[in-house]
């Protein structure tokens, strides 16, 4: 059974920054894509960033820059940098496996992590 289990949010000031972590268990990432997805209040859940088997990364435009998605495939972990956070990041953030046009592939989603941003 495929699990996975996010880390790292927590309350900041606009500005700073973050390293969310992610760990997949039940299944080898190594051939997957797998992605970064953030549910914000009162909002549907969206796609914040992916990255292929050969480490190409996908973002919305206008978090180029200050996004910075890594995989680690023989520890099957992932992680976010987020610099310059803003109020707008502020959600709770899930990992799963899944393209940027695929989206996610797993129905069920870990507990996530609650990253909140104040102005």
């Amino acid at each position: 059974q495929v699990h996975m289990m996010e880390s790292g949010g927590t309350s900041v000031q606009a500005g700073e920054s973050l390293n969310l972590s992610c760990t997949f268990t039940g299944l080898d990432m190594t051939l997957e894509l797998v992605g970064w997805y953030r549910q914000a209040p009162g909002k549907a859940r969206e796609t914040v960033a992916t990255i292929s088997i050969i480490h190409w990364a996908s973002f919305a435009g206008a978090d180029k820059g200050r996004l910075t998605i890594t995989r680690n495939n023989g520890a099957n972990t992932m992680n976010l940098r987020m610099g310059k956070l803003r109020p707008e990041d502020t959600g709770v953030y899930y990992c799963n496996f899944g393209g940027w046009y695929e989206g996610p592939r797993f129905p069920t989603w870990g507990p996530g992590t609650q990253v909140s941003v104040f102005p």
